[in-house]
């Protein structure tokens, strides 16, 4: 247990941050699995429009520390050369 305010506050802070990294990560995951799906059923087009959302979502969780900012890279990397061999 926290003996001193600024330990309380801290673990307030630390809770609120936590939960915020779960939201993100989860949308993070989300877009990874809709382009994901896309890809698999050989539908180019949806997979192209489906990118720009994907790329957004990972670049937002990237810029705010949720995820490595050389995962994310490596995500986009990945999934964008499977979509240009569809």
């Amino acid at each position: 247990m926290a003996n001193t305010v600024s330990a309380i506050r801290a673990v307030k802070k630390i809770k609120k941050r936590t939960q915020v990294n779960k939201i993100r990560v989860g949308k993070y995951k989300a877009a990874v699995k809709t382009i994901e799906e896309a890809i698999e059923s050989n539908d180019k087009a949806k997979a192209l429009k489906l990118f720009s959302n994907f790329q957004s979502q990972v670049m937002k969780a990237s810029k705010k520390g949720s995820l490595k900012r050389t995962t994310v890279s490596r995500k986009v990397s990945r999934i964008s050369k499977q979509i240009s061999k569809l």
